[in-house]
């Protein structure tokens, strides 16, 4: 079997980019053709990697601005040839899987999400807290890349979506079904300890969408230890709202991370994710998660059993979730085996049958 990988960008490490990492795992010889890599940015695994980028590695200043070159991602990943190879896996949540094909081949796209910019632009311009200026110019532009984004899914033969959430996404907005096979998620890092902390703690970016300020806003109002692990361009404001209860720490190794997740009482989980790795990092560790209930965590969290939901999305409702959790009790064993369903293993595993059975299917061939 030739296979290639195909990912949107490589210049920031996070979920998707686990991914790669896994999928590189599972097909070394693959080689990954992306927009842009900045390796860099990237752990030190990459650098073993072949990577193949298009011609906007050399744009100007195209790690910093990324974002708005948007218009120009299409051309780059049509831009690449891939006739020689006969699977195609794209990582995508927004153009690696416009690459072109021909009916001799099999695409498979695993889909984080459909192109949320374009498809839940309003949401999406929110979250990245966007001047008017630039939101008003992107509304010129978001037709043509729909357009486009919607012809190129019915060149994708086979969708893998992250969550039920993005499979009912695929399914409103391309009119297509697909299979879901989890994130990987390294669960042999994060191991349960002896050590029981007093305080509760948030691991992640400190973007507004993240709604890290209503998990201030109720920790003020308890007055109970809260550790802050992360960076990000609201940091200065949370840090000014914060009482002395909480500690911010910055950015942290994986190492560090895994103790803190060990020793907590509970992960606090307030944004809405499309999966959510930190919540299932947090229950590898044996430890409970206190999360929004919307999104991925409703797939990952067995309410009662590895931690519980509030709702509505408000610093009161994490009040009260709080309150109640300080009455539960829960078993660090149960904890981390409902997290295993989830370990890169078990994707690795899934991926390489779903691509397999696919592969002897079209080509009647092991």
């Amino acid at each position: 079997m030739k296979l290639a990988v195909v990912h949107d960008y490589l210049n920031q490490f996070g979920g998707a980019e686990r991914c790669i990492s896994a999928l590189n795992e599972l097909f070394p010889e693959a080689p990954i053709y992306t927009a842009i890599y900045d390796q860099d940015k990237m752990p030190e695994n990459f650098g073993r990697m072949e990577i193949q980028t298009s011609f906007m590695q050399h744009l100007p200043f195209v790690f910093p601005l990324f974002k708005l070159y948007f218009p120009i991602y299409p051309l780059a990943f049509e831009s690449f040839d891939l006739s020689s190879y006969e699977v195609i896996l794209s990582s995508s949540s927004a153009y690696a899987k416009g690459i072109k094909r021909t009916r001799d081949q099999l695409h498979i796209c695993y889909c984080y999400t459909p192109m949320r910019f374009a498809w839940r632009y309003a949401d999406y311009v929110e979250k990245e807290a966007f001047p008017n200026w630039l939101k008003l110019f992107l509304q010129y532009l978001i037709e043509p890349i729909k357009r486009w984004d919607q012809k190129n899914s019915a060149g994708v033969d086979h969708f893998i979506a992250i969550s039920r959430a993005v499979a009912e996404r695929i399914k409103k907005i391309y009119g297509r079904e697909s299979v879901i096979i989890y994130p990987p998620v390294e669960t042999d890092l994060f191991q349960p300890s002896n050590i029981d902390g007093d305080y509760f703690l948030i691991v992640s970016r400190l973007n507004a969408y993240k709604r890290i300020d209503l998990v201030i806003e109720a920790f003020n109002q308890l007055g109970l230890p809260l550790k802050v692990i992360g960076d990000g361009p609201l940091r200065p404001e949370l840090t000014k709202r914060a009482g002395p209860n909480i500690e911010f720490l910055g950015r942290l190794s994986d190492s560090e991370i895994a103790k803190y997740l060990a020793e907590c009482r509970a992960l606090i989980f307030p944004g809405e994710e499309d999966f959510g790795i930190v919540p299932v990092e947090a229950m590898s560790a044996g430890r409970p998660v206190i999360a929004y209930k919307a999104g991925g965590a409703l797939e990952t969290i067995v309410a009662g059993e590895t931690g519980l939901f509030f709702e509505p999305q408000t610093p009161q409702a994490l009040v009260q979730a709080v309150t109640k959790f300080n009455f539960m009790v829960f078993s660090k064993q149960k904890i981390r085996a409902n997290a295993l369903r989830f370990a890169k293993q078990v994707f690795k595993g899934q991926i390489e049958d779903f691509v397999k059975r696919k592969y002897e299917e079209k080509f009647g061939k092991k």
